[in-house]
């Protein structure tokens, strides 16, 4: 099977029933519950367990958790966020797991290398990675395998079978919270599947240097889109001078709408849903910002404004990312980009904008199930926290899928290759779960 193949393969075979006809976008348009639950499963059932609720037909179980001896000698780390899953053949899967950690949070046993220190130690952000039996999820490896990074938000999968995990911490010496750190942060690492254990950790600077989120690759382009969790963030594509090898660098841009400068609808309602809008990308310099003011070049040179943006999903014709906080009533909002590939220019437009907090709250990652649906993880900024992973229809309607009862975030969502599991992290303390049911139904 071809890389693109086994990357398709394992974003979510049937993302093309989603992408047939376009991006198919409505405005929020279900406020009740109960035709909230007609969009979806049905109602959600209590979880005598106390953990997660799902809808009748769906279960799940529990694959890992903070403090769970690997095989590296360490535990668990705590603060799971993104992930994502690949077939490395052999009947096995592995999940490539982000813990978004701080050089105060602990490591889970001591890292032989890393890419930076605090005050002489390794930090201990980076990746976990749990390699499962594809047929019965037994874990048969579980070890570290990327570390000295900071806060490791999201990322995405790739072609050549690959995690890109990505720094939401653009902080360094003498900067903002950079006291005792020995380098820059802030920058995308490329962690491969078939890692044993830590691997090198190689920054990839020609991608830029900024608050990242989450990232995804056009397997026909190899361009790889890249979010920013800022207010006023934009979006950024990586143009690689040789596709799949990014650490021979490229060319990092910013998204410019066609008559669009400002996309979060806050002082005044300038994206409406069902209309696309033209897009071209500015070309930026100075990449490594040490002033981390990339996000500012690029708007004066005409990028459109993105409300933090986080998680992003790319299928074999279109992209989706997700603005947490944008919107007229702040909920969050997502978008739907299409690339021209050469035919055509690339386009735009609003995929869903939430009215309310039973459509979703604080949206995070995302990504598409075997239906065609998307589903959505919350994270919810209130002291008090009923974070649910959300599901939208093609037509664009919302539904509840998940209901978690600890007071975490819901990160991570990712299907197995086959379509069967749909992997979710809660972040705190570290839960990595995997759910089954009857997804086609």
């Amino acid at each position: 099977m071809s890389n693109r193949r086994q990357f398709l393969a394992a974003t979510g075979s049937a993302f093309a029933a989603l992408m047939a006809s376009g991006c198919v976008s409505l405005r929020g348009s279900a406020p009740s519950g109960q035709r909230l639950n007609m969009a979806g499963y049905g109602p959600l059932k209590t979880d005598p367990k106390g953990l997660l609720d799902l809808p009748e037909g769906f279960s799940y179980r529990l694959i890992s958790s903070l403090g769970d001896a690997m095989d590296d000698g360490g535990t668990v780390p705590d603060k799971a966020d993104g992930m994502g899953c690949i077939d490395i053949g052999n009947n096995e899967i592995v999940l490539i797991r982000n813990h978004e950690l701080v050089a105060s949070d602990d490591s889970g046993g001591p890292i032989a290398k890393g890419f930076g220190t605090h005050n002489g130690s390794i930090l201990p952000g980076g990746t976990t990675n749990i390699v499962l039996d594809a047929t019965t999820l037994e874990i048969k490896r579980q070890f570290r395998s990327l570390g000295g990074t900071i806060r490791n938000c999201s990322g995405g999968i790739t072609p050549w079978q690959s995690w890109l995990t990505c720094e939401e911490a653009p902080t360094g010496p003498g900067q903002k919270y950079g006291d005792g750190l020995a380098l820059n942060h802030g920058w995308v690492f490329d962690v491969p599947a078939n890692a044993t254990g830590l691997i090198d950790a190689v920054p990839l600077r020609a991608m830029g240097r900024f608050n990242h989120e989450a990232a995804c690759v056009d397997p026909e382009t190899g361009f790889v889109y890249m979010t920013e969790d800022r207010d006023d963030g934009v979006l950024y594509r990586f143009k690689p001078n040789t596709p799949g090898q990014l650490a021979k660098g490229g060319q990092l841009q910013a998204m410019v709408i066609d008559g669009i400068t400002d996309t979060r609808n806050w002082d005044a309602i300038s994206m409406t849903a069902r209309k696309q809008f033209t897009v071209s990308w500015v070309d930026l310099d100075n990449v490594e910002a040490p002033k981390d003011d990339l996000r500012l070049r690029a708007k004066a040179k005409g990028a459109a404004l993105i409300a933090r943006g986080e998680g992003i999903h790319m299928g074999e014709n279109a992209l989706y990312f997700c603005s947490t906080n944008g919107g007229a009533k702040t909920l969050g909002q997502i978008f739907c980009l299409q690339p021209g590939r050469g035919l055509g220019p690339d386009k735009v437009e609003l995929f869903f904008e939430s009215e309310s907090e039973s459509q979703f709250n604080y949206g995070d990652n995302l990504c598409v199930a075997p239906n065609g649906h998307l589903v959505i993880c919350e994270d919810q900024y209130t002291d008090i926290v009923d974070n649910h992973l959300r599901g939208i229809t093609p037509e664009g309607r919302p539904y509840d899928f998940g209901r978690l009862h600890m007071q975490s975030e819901l990160a991570g969502g990712c299907f197995s290759p086959d379509g069967k599991w749909f992997f979710v992290n809660a972040y705190a303390p570290t839960r990595t779960l995997a759910i089954t049911g009857p997804w086609h139904t």
